[in-house]
């Protein structure tokens, strides 16, 4: 019996290190490991919304980029569901029943897409409505990593993040080949019914996260069952104001405002390279391999390099690796006797990965800079500046495409604006010295200490003054 013990010990110890990367895989981590995942499951419909727009809507690129700007406000307002969720408790829980509603709401969203959609102002308020969806529940999930992560080392911290987004890959993984496969056999609206079953998912995971009533936790004290607004809000402006927080932030939104290309290269790849939908699933597919590459790239190499060196070197390698889509556009691929689909692929590929290692140290510096009592607030607040910025990016790159004349069917100026979006990556290098400079190592002296300790200690003190209970 000693020795059977001994063994399932060993095998749960080698699953911790090598499945969870050495994070306790307990019911709550379960939990959110799976809401990631059904984040990355819901891309099985983002062909369909794409060829719904463009086929049965018949939108231009610009009408694309400009609906994509709009149902991305959800993600830009999330401080006000973090806020909500840490200051608001529904039956006193902060977390459990926001889940379950976002649930809810993504299922009646896709429902809607589904059956009674036929305008474009309803489809903008029904993918809105799933977007909301997906925003409220990646706002819970956050905030319940941020208190994970809080005070841990940069590679611990890291650790936990590549955990998160490796469960979101694999679900995107899962089904990104047959989001294109599904469109060569079903209608769009069969595959938006299909999709409506996965917010279900999240709804049904909420019940394991372990969470107590706010109720319970302030028995004995003289406080009322929900944070004080005032003290949020305290807190909040604390946090925003100190210049190792804010400077960071800033050059998070530069680096990601500049325009994107992303709408007219998808008329270009579907309407001048005539890509079927079951190609672009396979795009999806490898693309979902090359992501979690990333993830696996960040964790195993990466995870303690300092910012400035991650930043700068993804931000210069995407630009230059990015300027392989002129082969693309000019045709130049074909006289070099390089096929459109193989040359798409490769180039998909790198790019993914090179996004998802930036990516992944946007996670983990967000996740390390929020102070305890309002992670949900200032994490939201953090990746709402990442996605208004996303929006900013949609915006110039509608903008630029209309100024160049590039449409549904017109792509002779394709090659500029894809010259232009690649040479605008380069523009937040001037500011890369807002990021922290110091070396964030894991050494156990870092393992004692936060990442902002100046900031933090004055935080948790007036949290213990005002006898907060969290």
């Amino acid at each position: 019996m000693v020795l059977q013990s001994s063994g399932l010990s060993k095998v749960k110890d080698s699953l911790t290190q090598k499945i969870f990367l050495g994070n306790e895989p307990n019911a709550e981590l379960i939990a959110i490991l799976t809401v990631y995942f059904v984040q990355g499951i819901l891309g099985l419909s983002r062909l369909a919304v794409s060829f719904f727009l463009k086929d049965e809507l018949l939108l231009s690129p610009v009408q694309v980029s400009a609906l994509f700007g709009i149902v991305l406000l959800p993600w830009m307002i999330k401080p006000v569901f973090g806020f909500i969720s840490d200051g608001l408790p529904i039956f006193g829980y902060r977390r459990r029943p926001y889940l379950i509603l976002s649930g809810i709401l993504g299922t009646a969203s896709w429902v809607s897409l589904a059956t009674i959609v036929h305008t474009t102002w309803a489809a903008t308020l029904a993918i809105a409505l799933s977007s909301l969806s997906v925003a409220m529940s990646d706002v819970i999930v956050d905030s319940l990593v941020v208190e994970r992560a809080r005070g841990e080392s940069q590679a611990k911290a890291g650790s936990l993040q590549s955990v998160c987004w490796g469960a979101s890959a694999i679900g995107g993984l899962i089904t990104a080949y047959f989001s294109g496969l599904l469109l060569q056999y079903f209608t769009t609206r069969t595959v938006f019914a299909i999709t409506a079953l996965f917010p279900l998912i999240v709804s049904g995971v909420a019940w394991l996260i372990a969470e107590s009533p706010v109720s319970k936790d302030s028995q004995g004290n003289d406080h009322t069952n929900s944070l004080p607004i005032k003290h949020q809000l305290g807190q909040l402006r604390q946090a925003i104001t100190q210049k190792t927080i804010w400077l960071p932030t800033a050059f998070i939104f530069v680096w990601q405002a500049t325009p994107s290309a992303d709408s007219a290269f998808f008329y270009f790849s579907t309407n001048e390279l005539h890509f079927e939908p079951e190609f672009l699933g396979r795009v999806h597919l490898v693309t979902s391999f090359a992501s979690l590459a990333g993830v696996w790239i960040f964790q195993r190499f990466l995870k303690s390099i300092p910012f400035r060196v991650i930043f700068a070197w993804s931000t210069v390698l995407s630009s230059i690796l990015g300027m392989t889509m002129l082969l693309l556009v000019t045709h130049t691929n074909r006289r070099l006797g390089i096929d459109d689909h193989w040359f798409s692929l490769g180039d998909s590929v790198v790019l993914s990965v090179m996004g998802q290692i930036a990516f992944m140290q946007v996670m983990v510096l967000a996740a390390r800079l929020c102070p305890s009592g309002v992670e949900a607030t200032l994490f939201a607040l953090l990746m709402s500046v990442f996605n208004s910025a996303g929006t900013v990016s949609r915006a110039f790159g509608a903008l630029i495409t209309y100024w160049l004349g590039i449409t549904a069917t017109n792509f002779e100026s394709l090659w500029l604006l894809v010259l232009i979006t690649n040479l605008s990556t380069l523009l937040p290098l001037p500011f890369i010295n807002w990021l922290p400079a110091e070396d964030q190592t894991e050494t156990p002296k870092d393992k004692e200490k936060p990442f902002l300790p100046d900031l933090m200690s004055e935080l948790i003190l007036r949290e213990s003054e005002s006898e907060i209970v969290e």
